[in-house]
């Protein structure tokens, strides 16, 4: 028996066969040439042919795994955009006369080398990130075919370093485990892992990792160790604790079918996050409340066209229909110039985060909008359904909003088709302006529901998706976030109104007591997450919370 010791970033036991991913590695030979314009061509052609990939595995990302985790690609898509990274391309073609996969070699070395200089752990391990950008635009300048993971049966994944754009390739039903010789707890590898709940361990650092492959092991995704072709005191004690592992998840799943109340009988709604029809299974498999968050924009990606009305009807009713009348809260048409989706022809923006999209692109687009908006009113039928608006900033953006509502039911009406009158719309807040204007708000919308990840970036003034500030959110405190909470609590309750969470943070069980206490009323999270926070909320006594709404609201 071989024992290999690494760090474990997600806890579970697997047994299995070993599957070894071996890397192509681009050979890039230095040649000095005279036609700099032809080999900035080729770096051109390359850019292009790398960003459509990049588009294309952020919408496979967005529907296997959510939007936190496909944020990777649009981090990779702006570092090939960045200037300085493309100046230094540029300078190396038409000043030093590199050929163009050089000229792209040489820079991610140099920007190797800065990253181990800098202090920030979290940036030197970025280091993969860019070696998977450059490595993409070498393959397109040498017109070399992508490289593939295929599994034909349940293995334990096992490689160097797993790089985003290849776990987003992966059938990852059929993975038992993942293990690698590098990477870090921030790597793509590991919040890939704990999103999906496999075990995982990195940093094994066995030159002879690769030699393994084939054989029979087990991997203790909570101690952090491999073992290979196990004896039998190692099977026995790790089959102990797997079972032991097994109860503790049979014991959660007690919690199905219960109410989720404090132990002093306040009820608490536990709903879950989907990005697609493939959530549904897990949100449905651990038996959350509702939907507190359906990505409507899903539907919009990865098309060279609009969504008819009936396509976006027929996936809105499907949900409904499988949630059997639990709650359904679908958020409107999320995207923008955030979100390439090139049908829309929106230019382009030096900062699309705060430009045009979300709820500003729907109005600008009524008739657009208004297809969604009938399509969602005529699956309402069908299920317990809420709307809710992103990225409101004013009260007039709510006013307009509800009114093209009002207008998509003229036109149902008008058809004879029929739809449920008495439909939720609630916001998210998301934004600094939705905090302070949270009071006027309430006595617009039925709900509210806050984005946590939106909503810190901004007051923060952290661009979560800027590598450089990453040391900001190390250990950070999320004070300011909380008082901004309590403050849209505190609003909504006195207008009778219920509070939800669908941001990140609601999965953060340490923060549980303190959301349930300032007055959350419902708490939506990836399905896997379920179980675990309906545990967390039996566990807690609130002293004295004042609950100024009607709860069946939540139901109604």
């Amino acid at each position: 028996m071989l024992i290999l010791s690494g760090k474990p970033v997600f806890g579970g036991i697997a047994k299995g066969k070993l599957f070894y991913f071996q890397q192509d590695e681009n050979e890039v030979t230095k040649r000095i040439i005279k036609d700099t314009e032809y080999e900035l061509q080729r770096y051109e052609y390359a850019k292009k042919q790398a960003i459509a990939e990049l588009d294309e595995l952020y919408e496979t990302a967005l529907s296997k795994v959510g939007e936190n985790e496909a944020s990777i690609f649009i981090i990779h898509k702006m570092l090939i955009e960045d200037s300085a990274f493309r100046g230094s391309i540029n300078d190396r073609i038409m000043v030093d006369h590199f050929c163009a996969d050089y000229a792209v070699a040489q820079t991610a070395r140099d920007l190797t080398q800065t990253f181990s200089d800098l202090g920030s752990t979290y940036i030197k391990e970025r280091a993969a990130d860019l070696k998977d950008v450059c490595d993409r635009l070498i393959r397109h300048i040498q017109n070399k075919d992508e490289k593939r993971i295929t599994l034909t049966e349940k293995v334990i994944l096992c490689a160097d370093e797993l790089y985003p754009s290849e776990t987003m390739q992966i059938d990852l039903s059929m993975v038992l485990a993942i293990v690698t010789r590098y990477g870090s707890s921030n790597s793509h590898t590991a919040i890939l892992a704990r999103t999906l709940g496999i075990p995982a361990i990195i940093g094994i650092g066995a030159e002879k990792l690769s030699m393994l492959r084939d054989m029979e092991a087990i991997v203790d995704g909570y101690n952090g160790n491999v073992y290979i072709e196990p004896d039998e005191a190692a099977l026995k004690r790790l089959d102990q604790l797997a079972e032991n592992e097994a109860k503790k998840r049979e014991m959660l799943k007690r919690f199905k079918g219960r109410k989720n109340v404090t132990l002093d009988g306040t009820e608490i709604e536990v709903f879950a996050n989907i990005a697609g029809l493939n959530d549904l299974n897990y949100a449905l498999e651990n038996d959350a409340g509702g939907v507190g968050l359906f990505r409507s924009e899903f539907l919009y990606l990865g098309r060279t066209q609009m969504p008819e009305e009936d396509e976006q009807f027929y996936n809105y009713r499907q949900v409904l229909e499988r949630m059997g009348g639990r709650k359904v809260i679908i958020r409107t048409m999320d995207a923008g110039a955030d979100k390439n989706i090139k049908y829309f022809g929106l230019a382009k923006e030096e900062n699309p985060a705060l430009g045009v999209r979300s709820i500003r692109l729907c109005l600008l687009r009524p008739e657009m909008f208004k297809t969604q908006l009938r399509a969602l009113l005529r699956a309402s039928v069908y299920g317990n359904l809420a709307i809710m608006l992103p990225l409101i900033t004013t009260a007039d953006e709510i006013h307009r909003a509800k009114k093209l509502i009002e207008e998509a039911k003229d036109q149902l009406r008008a058809k004879g088709q029929a739809f449920a009158e008495n439909i939720q719309v609630g916001i998210m807040v998301e934004t600094p302006a939705a905090v302070i204007m949270s009071d006027e708000f309430a006595q617009e919308s039925d709900f509210f529901s806050i984005g946590t990840n939106d909503l810190e970036q901004y007051i923060m003034a952290h661009d979560r998706q800027n590598l450089a500030l990453e040391s900001y959110y190390e250990g950070r405190d999320h004070e300011p976030l909380l008082r901004a909470m309590r403050y849209v609590c505190e609003n909504a309750h006195r207008h009778g109104i219920p509070v939800g969470i669908c941001g990140e943070l609601g999965a953060d069980l340490e923060l549980t007591e303190e959301f349930l206490k300032m007055g959350i009323d419902e708490i939506s999270v990836t399905a896997s997450q379920v179980l675990p926070l309906r545990q967390r909320i039996r566990t807690i006594k609130l002293d004295e919370r004042k609950q100024l709404f009607d709860p069946a609201a939540l139901k109604a």
